[in-house]
């Protein structure tokens, strides 16, 4: 809110403040998390500042933001992914895979490219920050997974802010 200049409204800001537990909660987080909390914190950070720069995409420039932020991620990449592949050679199988989650993650920014420019970017950044609990979902429905109550309240506390900011 401060970089974009967003005034998010009164619900708004119920949803925003509900999202940082929910997030913590679905993940199963813990006091004393350790390198694994820094480390997503480090990610998120980087999530974040991709969705502040997709959001500032005007409604004329197509889809190219997500078109280069792909190729710049590619570039980044790419050197790390050629050393591990040449010493752990990958069935063509997890290569298609790898192809898929990639066509995935694509499809995830152009829709957030889209909502970013026809809502509030601040409201859409945190919306699709809620991500983390489609695989616990998923994990319940099809996988038939036990969640933890901490997840359960994290999945609720999602669908709270979810509702929350759709309406602020």
């Amino acid at each position: 809110m401060l970089v974009l200049g967003d005034r998010p409204g009164a619900l708004a800001w119920l949803g925003i403040a509900v999202t940082v537990p929910a997030l913590w909660f679905v993940g199963g987080g813990t006091a004393g998390a350790g390198k694994g909390a820094a480390d997503g914190l480090l990610a998120s950070a980087g999530v974040a500042v991709q969705y502040l720069a997709l959001g500032q995409a005007g409604p004329g420039s197509g889809l190219w933001p997500v078109a280069a932020g792909r190729v710049a991620a590619v570039l980044v990449l790419l050197p790390d992914a050629a050393r591990h592949a040449r010493r752990l050679k990958p069935p063509p199988v997890r290569c298609v895979q790898a192809l898929l989650i990639g066509a995935g993650a694509a499809l995830g920014l152009v829709l957030y490219l889209l909502a970013a420019q026809r809502q509030l970017p601040a409201v859409a950044v945190v919306l699709a920050s809620l991500y983390p609990a489609l695989p616990v979902i998923l994990g319940v429905a099809l996988l038939h997974e036990r969640i933890s109550r901490r997840q359960a309240m994290g999945l609720l506390g999602a669908g709270v802010a979810t509702v929350l900011l759709t309406l602020g």
